[in-house]
């Protein structure tokens, strides 16, 4: 466990790597390098994964937990920006400069133009500690691998999490058994995905990672240029009976690579799916958390973990949740807003909800006798309609519904002179959809961590935490 001592030399840390030396085991979690912090889901991630290691300790297997940092990644556009919440909008921060040369995310160094991005989040967050952590971090001449790391280091201090970013020569020595098989097993293994993904789809599922037909389950580095390319493989012929390989323009034979892994381990990088099996045969690891995707990804790395580690690790959920902030938390008790309501609807068909919910009791009273009496005449005259002749049944039903749609009218008409006299209620619908379902997707992946670490100071980790105990099934709302 050198690798996890080094890269956690904080005096802090020094108890959690103790019981790796006695030989404890590790729950695992893992997120790309991100912008500020990344999303909010990964502070999710991170708490469960000390949840659960905590509970495994308290029933006697002691376990640390460890943040695998997806450091290899080559897709900076994914990870070069952050979304904050700025009063009634939300402001993304993006980081534009990009590396000159192909590089992983991770060893992205960060330049002077991360300073007015960190002013803009001082401005939005305003001053507390884990902004003061944001800062330092995030600063000119570090990289983005090592802000994140440092950060979240920060945030987890004196929660025993370890954090590991494996792109480096000695990670990829550790793990080289695995990229080894997966160059000489490489038919085998595709052939063995290709059945697991028929499994799938004829069991109503899809496979989450599409197969190339020539694909591997690994890329090269190129020595020169830095580029990623992806490792494919080429038929066998009489004078290469093993096949080759091809990397962007270049052909290597399987001999030629395992040389490559021998002396530059580094330069062979796992795909998404032979990753998690590559961090097993760094870690010894009893689970692993995961979101939706990574859930879906075992279900297909399944057959890899059997073949090359002759085991597979449970993943289990991570904790999903919706965090409810005290002055949005007034409004949704106000309104009597469920969160399945909120996720259901868009800001103006919520505005029309609380308008129509506003309205003085006469004239809901009024509205619904109307529709009732309207719906249940059309019922029995359609009925009618029908039951002398077919065609006149069919035209009766097309001018049933436009009926039908005027008396909709007639109730959004009516709500929207509610929303007309009720400024207030437009601004609530757009606090609460901003805050909670933002651009009409989960909030713990559109906005950032850092911006609910600022606004609820040190007892978020530990609410996340305590959330995250006894395993995470569903999607939770989490009142601060």
């Amino acid at each position: 466990m050198q690798l996890l001592a080094t890269q956690n030399a904080a005096p802090e840390l020094a108890p959690a790597l103790e019981p790796l030396r006695q030989g404890a085991n590790v729950v695992v979690t893992g997120q790309q390098v991100g912008l500020l912090g990344g999303p909010l889901f990964t502070l999710h991630k991170a708490a469960t994964a000390v949840a659960l290691a905590r509970e495994a300790t308290d029933a006697g297997h002691v376990h640390v937990p460890v943040f695998w940092l997806a450091s290899e990644d080559h897709d900076f556009a994914e990870v070069n920006h952050i979304t904050f919440p700025a009063r009634r909008q939300l402001r993304k921060l993006s980081y534009d400069s990009a590396p000159s040369a192909a590089a992983s995310v991770g060893a992205v160094l960060l330049d002077e133009s991360i300073t007015p991005l960190i002013d803009q989040a001082w401005e939005l967050l305003g001053y507390s500690d884990a902004m003061e952590w944001l800062a330092a971090a995030y600063r000119p001449g570090q990289t983005l691998a090592g802000a994140f790391a440092e950060f979240y280091a920060k945030v987890f201090a004196g929660h025993g999490l370890l954090v590991l970013d494996a792109a480096g020569r000695e990670a990829h020595r550790l793990g080289a058994p695995v990229l080894q098989a997966a160059l000489e097993q490489a038919d085998e293994l595709h052939a063995a995905l290709v059945e697991r993904n028929a499994q799938l789809v004829a069991a109503g599922y899809h496979a989450q990672v599409a197969l190339a037909e020539h694909g591997s389950l690994l890329f090269l580095i190129d020595e020169r240029s830095g580029d990623r390319n992806a490792l494919k493989r080429t038929r066998a012929t009489s004078e290469e009976p093993r096949g080759l390989w091809q990397a962007g323009r270049e052909k290597y034979s399987t001999q030629d690579l395992l040389g490559i892994l021998a002396s530059q381990p580094e330069r062979i990088s796992p795909s998404a799916l032979l990753r998690p099996v590559f961090q097993d045969q760094i870690l010894p690891t009893s689970a692993y958390i995961g979101g939706p995707a990574e859930i879906a990804y075992f279900a297909q790395s399944a057959v890899l973990y059997e073949r090359i580690l002759g085991r597979l690790t449970p993943v289990l959920p991570r904790l999903s949740a919706t965090l409810l902030e005290p002055a949005v938390a007034e409004l949704l008790d106000r309104h009597e807003l469920s969160l399945e309501t909120i996720f259901a609807s868009t800001e103006e068909s919520l505005a029309q909800r609380l308008a129509a919910r506003a309205m003085p009791v006469a004239g809901k009273k009024l509205l619904a006798s109307a529709g009732n009496a309207l719906d249940l005449e059309l019922t029995a005259l359609t009925g009618y309609l029908e039951s002398l002749d077919e065609g006149l049944g069919r035209s009766a039903l097309v001018s049933a519904s436009k009926m039908r749609y005027q008396m909709n009218r007639l109730r959004r008409m009516a709500a929207n002179f509610e929303l007309q006299k009720e400024a207030s209620l437009g601004r609530h619908a757009q606090a609460v959809v901003q805050a909670l379902y933002p651009h009409g997707g989960l909030q713990e992946r559109m906005i950032g961590a850092a911006y609910y670490l600022a606004r609820s100071g040190d007892g978020l980790v530990d609410k996340l935490i305590a959330e995250a105990a006894g395993g995470c099934p569903g999607h939770k709302l989490i009142r601060l």
